[in-house]
Formats: structure tokens, sequence, C-alpha cells
């Protein structure tokens, strides 16, 4: 759960972005009392309503009725009615609706998958990684949760994880191991394998996560067999990473992981198709 007030940080940032000169159009429009619908013009999962409730109250305009998050609409849907000043109303209608478009398009996306590879794998957990735009990640990690994904990292503390780039600086799994592990005992490690044999080493000095980055399902399903064979593995989480789309989660969701982690449910969603009309 996000704090109210860092939402709203970030809220007065999007508007200032937008009006920071004013609406030199609806200066010139006659002020009165108004009414909006926003719709949702194409089938989705809805998710940045309660978001866009509190945008629409900074701008002193009342959220007469809405959906909630997480909701599945259909191709012409009112999703919220809004009262209010018709000036406060239309500044303050292209930044709702780009997030209302953005974070719906990301749960919608995120549903999909989650759906598609929990049918052959009930048990897997959909994360969303840290492939987001600046200035949005917590309004796109938020909206990958309403879809049914974790949000896996929100920061860079939230956990150790060590890459790729980080096993060219210490030199070995194993050594990286051990640096995080004396330097850490509250958070989890996670560490990148890209071979057998990186696995191996990382399930000998019992690391909290593995991840897969960039293997095939074969590739996975091989290493994470011979895991078990030499009987390592206990209390560790199996997690793939890296190409993993709509197209192929279910493949990878075979392979018995815990985790598929995701990139293209931040980076590749386009947003849901989103209006405001005045009645």
């Amino acid at each position: 759960m996000i704090p109210r007030i860092v939402i709203e940080k970030r809220l007065k940032e999007f508007l200032e972005e937008d009006l920071s000169i004013g609406d030199v159009t609806s200066a010139f429009i006659p002020e009165r009392k108004s009414k909006a619908n926003i719709v949702v013009k194409e089938p989705g999962t809805v998710a940045g309503i309660e978001v866009v409730k509190i945008l629409f109250d900074l701008m002193d305009v009342s959220v007469a009725d809405s959906v909630t998050d997480g909701s599945m609409v259909k191709k012409n849907q009112v999703v919220m009615n809004v009262e209010g000043s018709s000036g406060n109303i239309l500044m303050a209608e292209r930044t709702a609706l780009n997030i209302l478009g953005r974070m719906s398009g990301i749960a919608t996306v995120t549903k999909g998958m989650v759906e598609k590879a929990r049918r052959v794998n009930p048990s897997i957990r959909i994360a969303a990684t840290r492939k987001t735009t600046p200035g949005f990640r917590i309004f796109e990690k938020m909206a990958a949760v309403i879809g049914g994904a974790d949000s896996h990292r929100f920061f860079t503390g939230d956990a150790v994880l060590i890459k790729n780039n980080h096993l060219l600086l210490i030199g070995s799994v194993k050594k990286a191991l051990q640096l995080a592990k004396s330097t850490s005992f509250i958070r989890k490690i996670e560490i990148e394998v890209r071979s057998l044999n990186e696995a191996i080493e990382a399930a000998e000095e019992c690391v909290d996560v593995i991840m897969f980055d960039n293997m095939s399902p074969d590739m996975i399903r091989a290493v994470m067999d011979r895991i078990e064979e030499l009987g390592l593995g206990k209390n560790i989480l199996f997690e793939a990473s890296g190409g993993i789309k709509p197209e192929n989660v279910e493949e990878y969701a075979r392979t018995g992981v815990d985790i598929i982690s995701s990139g293209y449910i931040t980076h590749s969603a386009r947003m849901l198709n989103v209006s405001l009309y005045l009645v």
C-alpha cells in the first residue's frame, strides 16, 4: 500500500507538468458546474481508479460514482462519474486519462499472463520488474498488483539481487553470495544464473532465490532436475526471467519454477483507450 501523501506528491508533479502556465483554452470558456463521465472504449481490466480519485480531489472535483480497481469492463463502459467546476475537470482531464489508460493497460496484460500461467501451474507467481517509466513506477507497480502480479523489488533496497554485472566485478557466484550474507541478514538474497554450474554453486550456498536469466524452458527444466538429483534446492525459490511475454508464458510456467518475472507487463503493455465526456 502506497501512502496517500506519496501519491499526492507525484500527482501534483504531473499536474504541474501539464498546467505550469495554466490552461489558456479553459481561460476564455464560461465557468460553470459540470458533470462528466469517464468511459473505457475497449474491454479490459481497470486500474488507477483510486489514484484518479485523489487527482480529482486535488482539483476540487468530486467523484460521484466509479467502478473498483481490478474490475473487468466492457467496451464503452462508464467507469467514473465526476462533478465540479468545468475548468477544473478539463484541467485534470488529460492527466487523469493518461493515468487510467496506462495503469489499465498494464493491469489488463498482467491479468492475461497470470491466467495463462496458472492454467498450467496454479501456484506460480508473475512478478513485475523495475523496467518501469521514470517517475511513474509506483503507479505501474500498483497496476501490475491490481492485475494479479507480485511487485518483485520496488526499490533496489528491497532485497539483494546479484546480477551478471555484479558477478563480473566480484568474480564468482560463491564469493558474491558470501559477501551478500556478510552484509545482510534481514533481506532476501537472490542471484541470476546463466549456466548449470552457476546454479549448482548458488544452490550449494543456500541462496533464497535462484533466477534463471534468459534460459530456455528446456534448459531451466534440465538445471532444476540436476539440482534435485544432487539433493540441493530445499527452501530455494526458482525464478525464470528474460524475454517472457504472453506468447510464451505458459511454456515457462510448465518448467515448474515458482516465479516468472516479466518486464513485458510494464514496458510493452499498451494504454487502454479511455475518454472523458462532459454531460
